[in-house]
């Protein structure tokens, strides 16, 4: 899993990237945690405001600092649909 916080590193960004950090940590899983604070590449995604919090390649927030239980179901979101293409799910829906 691909998560990137975006913005110029500021009060709020650094708070969603230390509730990203704990969240990630509590589910045991395994991610990238990636901090994206040059402009370009933030306007790659459609962020009007940061920070922005992109998981697998997908902007799921934006504007604002989420609370822990929002970014937790950000993530388990993320990772379920991850599990929807591998093998053993295609197995279980047969």
């Amino acid at each position: 899993m691909n998560i990137k916080i975006l913005g110029p590193g500021c009060a709020r960004c650094q708070q969603l990237e230390k509730t990203t950090k704990e969240v990630v940590k509590e589910l045991g899983i395994n991610a990238e945690i990636e901090e994206v604070k040059d402009v370009n590449r933030i306007m790659e995604y459609p962020v009007l405001t940061t920070p922005g919090l992109v998981i697998d390649e997908k902007l799921v927030c934006a504007g604002r600092v989420p609370s822990k239980s929002e970014v937790t179901t950000f993530i388990a979101t993320a990772l379920a649909k991850e599990y929807e293409g591998t093998p053993e799910a295609k197995r279980g829906q047969q």
